[in-house]
């Protein structure tokens, strides 16, 4: 059956009204709560442990026989969104269960009624401040957060007393590697990782059918909420039609992948999923999804989130606990299994003093990125306090939360204050919905008044920032946190021409650094030489969420214009907000006629080029740079520019504010001086310089407090839940089992639980071993799994060809991750790959060491898999940083990959290594693969206990070599829940399991 249209949005309604009779709450978001449950024991955390598990079933069996959620019609009024609950006998059986289950908690006797002003109360709240722990008051806020979850969900079954006192005990703990257990509020998805999300989850519906258990167990537990923002692609740009024609040719292409989303919030309880079109994941959740504080059934809790993108941590600015995980261990937490995860360093991060006129956010949080890479974050929570709080806006903190994976935390954290209590009331959020925020927040000393005395935090370390010391500056051409200061960009230009390959070098001839190479653009005579601008892209959450910057760089197109400087026809200028609203406070101010004149038209609301969906250059262009070998620059105001991925050719790539992506565009290259040399001749015949166009603060701060208003927040975000009109008119199947199609070349039935049975297959250690690859420092998630154009004679390519699909439709590679076929041939196909056994060769191909043979990677790692052999893969520091991408570890499993020995892991990449069943070591310090005179061509032996009780967190590991050389490395399985996955061969198949009992 299937359902098009009207019909949709009539099944759309009458499902909301379905669940709008079983729910109660009093939350401002649209999200209305999504459980039945009363959050001290539906978010229940523990470690992953059997304690859990019997617990588990019971809870899962109760809460999949309620109807799915919905949102409510009534976007920020609490009374429109409080719902009646149904009167049922499975409701009362529920309740009376989850009455029992309350009683058993351990705190109960802090459980305390918190007053409204007027008489009556906002709701009952688990009291910090009733246990008189003095330990409690010097605790990190972001630990707070961590504490109060802790203590309402304390049954001394799933979550013990212990388990409670290593939190408040966060001074002496923290450094000793502790375990906690943790259960977010929601989880958060955007497309490129929920569509293979929703794959999994349909893929464990069929395992659980083949193992004779009930499908219906696997839905989501947690409100799960997906944006859809990845798949727009700047096909069009500088065009009044842009935005149009872009969302054609975005649903022209994934049209079966929307359908397959589009299936998916209707088959799975729980889950929603915002159409194309409404803006990016992180936006949307800091202006619309981001709850603050919970009010589920009266009773009232912080909101936490996990995200399948890195960039979740945007909330942080909001005062919202949220961070990036992996894709598969967030349908882990989807389907109720509790997060364990080592308590967190906290690094005290103080800022003084006030902005200089000019500067911008983007520059504070460049200069943070490099500040705190520097000092080392990695697995710690960064917590942002002091005077120099009262000059940032909410947007500016969320610019600076956003960059946490830039700078290696796990969060960037901004406690809430007056100014988050301003944002949310500017944002729309009912008054009486930010009067309860800001109640239960003091009453529970988590709120920061800066007009009180400040009680002095405990912190793992201290850093000081005094914001006068902040300069206007970029970050490139090839990392986020190579800074560099507008006025030593010149320089750096050179040097980096002059430097070997590498992260600040291009190797490029002394006698070729001035060649200037003459072309023809749509009849027009044009030039390009080293350091030309070809994409100009205001791009990204990370700046398109802040009206100070979005506007200022408005007010530098206008005055720009109003001199007669232009932007050259042969640079790639795009807008593309992270929501509507952008596009109204700029009609509002009037200056969106003044991005239109200098080329940036609004191409789309989406991630754009900040994720490398640059779209082509134009041909002449292309030629130019590929037939003479130009190192052509992008600029844009994303967070990430790690090399080949905002565009195959260029290969100078530098963030910068929104302001300054408009100035380079105008200047045409980044080899220039701003303060020395003009930017262009004006209509009177004049050198305009840099300062001529840059607008003053006093300037911003007036057209924003005269244009972002309230209303445009409401109106916005009350037509996102209509959806579109090529939305609403997709087919939707009405099954709760997907029906693969075994001739598509975007959903396919992945293979991870083929075969599998009920018993654990248990671990596995490496026997003689081939080096797939041999990496140096740096490997990003970009290099391993690129998400962006499908090369034309890459494996992946040849397998579209052969499936009959145009090269013209090939799409990206992120737009293909349902389809592990294409995904397993794209992995380690980024083109600037650099394998240490191609001897200096730049490119996806690696030697098959048996033969000698130079060939793709995938094509070297089938001919091992072919042979039966196992291989592992060799790399230095910081192997994995970059985007939170399941696909980097699922597609290594799919290539044979047994581990992974490197001299350091991101954060979530190691996870989702160990999620997937692949070993992850670690080079003992001062070692790596050069050190020890490891090249590649010797075949490795790791050898592990066949029990998993024989192995623990962090142990040694002993690697042989058929050369006779044997180092020790440790292994980083961190937490015992990481081990019973690897046990298990990874998480999913470890709860499909326990499902299934």
């Amino acid at each position: 059956m299937y359902i098009t249209g009207s019909s949709s949005a009539a099944l759309l309604r009458a499902s909301r009204a379905r669940f709008s009779s079983s729910l109660s709450s009093s939350l401002y978001s649209p999200s209305i709560s999504r459980t039945l449950v009363s959050p001290h024991t539906h978010c229940s955390s523990s470690l992953i442990k059997a304690r859990s598990l019997s617990f588990s079933t019971a809870f899962r069996s109760i809460r999949s026989s309620v109807p799915r959620w919905s949102h409510g019609f009534d976007w920020r009024s609490p009374a429109g969104l409080r719902a009646q609950v149904a009167v049922a006998p499975v409701i009362e059986r529920f309740q009376r269960k989850i009455a029992t289950m309350a009683s058993e908690n351990a705190f109960k006797g802090i459980l305390t009624s918190l007053p409204k002003p007027g008489g009556g109360e906002f709701g009952k709240y688990y009291s910090l401040t009733a246990l008189n722990d003095p330990r409690i008051d010097k605790l990190p806020y972001s630990v707070k957060i961590l504490l109060e979850s802790a203590i309402r969900n304390c049954d001394n079954f799933q979550v013990t007393k212990e388990d409670v006192e290593k939190i408040i005990d966060w001074e002496n703990t923290s450094p000793k590697q502790v375990e906690i257990p943790f259960k977010p509020a929601r989880v958060l998805l955007q497309d490129f990782t929920g569509v293979p999300a929703v794959v999994d989850l349909a893929c464990m519906r069929d395992a659980m059918n083949k193992l004779g258990s009930d499908s219906n167990k696997i839905n989501p537990l947690v409100p799960v909420d997906l944006v859809v923002d990845h798949s727009v692609q700047v096909d069009v740009a500088r065009s009044e039609h842009a935005v149009k024609a872009n969302m054609d040719l975005e649903f022209k292409r994934n049209n079966e992948r929307f359908g397959f989303l589009k299936w998916g919030s209707t088959a799975f309880q729980n889950m929603l999923v915002v159409p194309p079109g409404s803006g990016i994941v992180h936006q949307v959740n800091l202006e619309y999804l981001g709850r603050v504080v919970f009010n589920t059934d009266g009773l009232l809790y912080p909101d936490s989130v996990v995200g399948t993108d890195s960039h979740t941590t945007m909330i942080d600015g909001l005062g919202v606990a949220g961070w990036g995980v992996g894709g598969i261990e967030a349908e882990a937490a989807m389907l109720g299994q509790p997060m364990s995860m080592v308590l967190p360093g906290v690094v005290g991060f103080k800022l003084t003093g006030k902005f200089n006129d000019g500067v911008t956010a983007t520059d504070l949080v460049l200069t943070v990125t490099q500040m705190l890479r520097k000092h080392g974050v990695v697995g710690k929570f960064v917590e942002f306090y002091g005077e120099g709080m009262a000059g940032l806006s909410l947007a500016d903190r969320a610019t600076i939360a956003n960059m946490a994976p830039e700078y290696g935390a796990t969060m960037g954290f901004f406690p809430v204050d007056n100014a988050t209590l301003q944002y949310l009331k500017l944002t729309g959020r009912s008054d009486e919905t930010v009067a309860m925020i800001e109640a239960y927040l003091r009453a529970n000393k988590m709120f920061v008044d800066y007009n009180e005395p400040q009680i002095e935090r405990a912190y793992s370390s201290y850093l000081e920032l005094d914001l006068e010391n902040v300069v206007p500056c970029i970050s490139g051409p090839k990392r986020p946190h190579d800074r560099v200061t507008l006025k030593e960009m010149k320089s750096d230009w050179h040097a980096c021409l002059d430097n070997k390959v590498g992260f600040k070098g291009f190797a490029v001839p002394k006698e070729s650094q001035e060649k200037v190479v003459k072309f023809s653009f749509q009849g027009q005579p044009a030039e390009l030489k080293h350091g030309s601008v070809v994409i100009a892209a205001i791009t990204s959450c990370t700046n398109t969420s802040n009206p100070a910057v979005m506007l200022g760089a408005a007010l530098v197109a206008k005055k720009a214009s109003e001199l007669g400087l232009e932007v050259k026809p042969w640079v790639k200028t795009s807008l593309a907000p992270g929501s509507g609203v952008v596009t109204k406070y700029l009609l509002q101010s009037g200056l969106q006629k003044y991005f239109d004149q200098q080329g940036f038209h609004i191409v789309g609301y989406g991630c754009t080029t900040c994720i490398g969906n640059s779209g082509d250059l134009d041909e002449s262009v292309s030629s130019a740079i590929s037939e003479n070998d130009i190192v052509a620059a992008a600029v844009l105001s994303g967070n990430r520019n790690f090399e080949g991925r905002v565009h195959p050719l260029t290969r100078a790539n530098y963030l910068a504010s929104p302001p300054l992506v408009v100035a380079y565009a105008l200047a045409g290259t980044v080899d220039i001086d701003f303060e020395k040399e003009p930017i262009g001749v004006g209509k009177d015949g004049k050198s305009v310089y840099f300062r001529d166009i840059w607008p003053s603060n006093e300037e911003v701060a007036e057209v924003v407090q005269s244009s972002v208003l309230p209303d445009m927040f409401r109106s916005t975000y009350q037509a996102i839940t209509k959806g579109n009109e090529m939305w609403n008119q997709l087919p939707v199947p009405v099954s709760t089992l997907y029906s693969w199609d075994s001739n598509s070349t975007y959903i396919h039935e992945p293979p991870y639980f083929k075969g599998m049975t009920m018993d654990p297959p248990g671990p596995h250690g490496v026997k003689d071993a081939y080096c797939l690859l041999n990496f140096g420092d740096s490997i990003t998630t970009d290099h391993i799994s690129p998400a962006g154009s499908i090369h034309k004679d890459s494996p992946a390519a040849k397998f579209l060809l052969e499936h009959g699909v145009d090269r013209r439709d090939f799409n990206s590679y992120g737009s293909r991750r349902g389809n592990d076929e294409i995904m397993a041939r794209g992995t380690f196909a980024n083109i600037r790959l650099v394998n240490k056994l191609l001897n200096g060769e730049v490119g996806p191909k690696t030697v098959h060491i048996p033969s000698g043979e130079k060939l793709s990677v995938f094509d070297a790692a089938m001919k091992y898999k072919t042979a039966g052999q196992d291989t592992i893969v060799l790399a230095g520091a910081e192997y994995g940083s970059g985007s939170s991408r399941d696909w980097a570890a699922k597609g290594p499993m799919l290539l044979g990959v047994k581990a992974v020995i490197a001299k350091s892991f991101e954060r979530i990449h190691r996870s989702n290594l160990v999620g997937m069943g692949i070993i992850p070591l670690c080079f003992k310090t001062g070692e790596d693969a050069d050190t020890l005179g490891l090249t590649g061509h010797e075949r490795y032996s790791i050898d592990l206990p066949s029990t998993i009780s024989e192995i623990k967190p962090g142990q040694d590991v002993t690697v042989v070599t058929d050369t006779g050389k044997s180092f020790t490395c440790t292994a980083r399985f961190d937490t015992e829940v990481e081990l019973e996955y690897f046990n298990h061969g990874g998480i999913l198949p470890y709860v499909i399991r326990n499902l299934a009992k």
